[in-house]
């Protein structure tokens, strides 16, 4: 695997009698786990590193425990009217210690109501962390099941892309910091 990046997403007809369209898609971040986990478990830190969210509301619950609710907008989706996608979308699961959470769609602009995204950060060794982030999608009605599973992969990865730069970025901004 290259470790400069992220590898290349796997879709498939997830297993089990819901039938839904699944993906996943993983990559390499040359930061500390520590450091990933920072960036990736903190809702206010969203709209850092996934670049086509503009703002991340939080509706209720807290940050980081299973049933916050968030709303997240932006243009995520593109829309037939030009107007910002929306998900809301609620914490099922979060494990500090395995380092990876579980959010629920629970309504949207974008038909995925239902989906589930799980993201777990592993330490990949050398000061690199492995970033695997993996969908369950409901059908999509007039949708072909590549077409969504392929965009979900790409704009995951383009995510997963940004994260090394976010934590950087966060780095130089910090008083005494030292630049490589």
């Amino acid at each position: 695997m290259d470790v400069a990046g992220p590898v290349n997403a796997r879709t498939s007809l997830c297993m089990g009698t819901d039938q839904k369209w699944c993906g996943s898609v993983t990559g390499a971040v040359n930061a500390p786990l520590d450091d990933v986990w920072s960036v990736v478990s903190q809702t206010k830190r969203l709209p850092e590193w996934m670049p086509m969210i503009e703002r991340c509301t939080e509706l209720s619950g807290e940050d980081g425990v299973p049933g916050y609710i968030r709303l997240v907008s932006g243009f995520m989706f593109p829309q037939p009217d030009g107007e910002r996608s929306w998900i809301k979308e609620s914490l099922v699961s979060m494990d500090h210690s395995a380092h990876t959470y579980v959010y629920k769609m629970e309504a949207s602009n974008v038909g995925l109501d239902g989906s589930e995204n799980t993201l777990q950060v592993m330490d990949y060794g050398e000061g690199t962390t492995l970033v695997r982030w993996s969908f369950r999608v409901n059908p999509v009605e007039d949708a072909c099941e590549d077409s969504i599973t392929d965009y979900l992969g790409f704009m995951y990865k383009s995510c997963i892309n940004r994260i090394e730069a976010t934590i950087k970025s966060a780095a130089s901004r910090k008083p005494n910091s030292i630049s490589s």
